[in-house]
């Protein structure tokens, strides 16, 4: 069925008896009244081409949506739920894990950027844990699932620990980082096989982590605490990596 609107010609006709005045009142009222796609297409061909198009800024995530989800992911995924007939997971949804992780991954990074960063920053903690895990024990099908799922543990750390940084200060990177440094650090990567495109992206932890200590004093506070945090693992028959 043909769309129920004038040509250009009738349109123009239509519009030969209006002032500016009332043409400008039409224009507010299509303006005001339509969707957010109208108006932004009528404010670009109102903007002077000398100014540059400035886009709406996307807007964050939650971080405590984004922790729910990544928390329900990761148990789901150590409980085995995405291996076999699992009811909690449907059959689909097994075979789209992949998009799933990276959504989840690039939701947690971005929802740093919010107001309080906390929720956010424990869901790339769990995200990371789950693939240290995801390199000795099957919770997903392919044979090289951080590979798979093109997550990069090195990159996730390091803008975990900035956040932290940025957020709280060196106190809370010494008393948070050199637990997590030592559970996570893995001498040839976190992939199984320890080729393709993630393993050429990979670092030792220790290369985010010099990024981040910028004085001798932020080093000293956390040389002590990795000390400390160090002689807990060996207590407690943890400490199998030694970054």
């Amino acid at each position: 069925m043909p769309a129920n609107r004038m040509n250009r010609d009738q349109f123009y006709t239509a519009m030969a008896p209006n002032d500016d005045a009332r043409l400008r009142k039409i224009l507010w009222t299509v303006y005001w009244r339509g969707n957010a796609q109208i108006r932004e297409r009528i404010e670009d061909e109102l903007r002077s081409p000398e100014q540059p198009t400035v886009k709406p800024e996307k807007e964050l995530p939650d971080p405590d949506t984004v922790l729910d989800e990544v928390t329900t992911f990761v148990k789901l995924a150590k409980d085995g739920a995405y291996m076999a007939g699992d009811r909690r997971v449907h059959h689909t949804e097994r075979s789209k894990w992949r998009l799933t992780f990276r959504r989840l991954a690039g939701d947690a990074v971005a929802a740093l950027q919010a107001d309080d960063p906390g929720p956010a920053q424990q869901a790339i903690a769990e995200m990371v844990d789950l693939a240290c895990e995801m390199k000795s024990y099957d919770c997903f099908h392919p044979d090289d699932p951080v590979e798979a799922a093109r997550f990069v543990v090195s990159d996730a750390v390091a803008v975990l620990g900035e956040s932290v940084l940025r957020q709280d200060g060196v106190p809370a990177v010494a008393r948070r980082v050199p637990e997590q440094l030592i559970g996570w650090e893995a001498d040839y990567g976190w992939t199984r096989r320890g080729d393709g495109q993630v393993p050429e992206k990979e670092t030792a932890l220790a290369v985010p982590l010099a990024r981040l200590l910028t004085t001798p004093d932020m080093w000293r506070t956390f040389a002590e605490s990795y000390l400390d945090a160090l002689d807990a693992a060996r207590a407690a028959g943890q400490a199998h990596r030694i970054p």
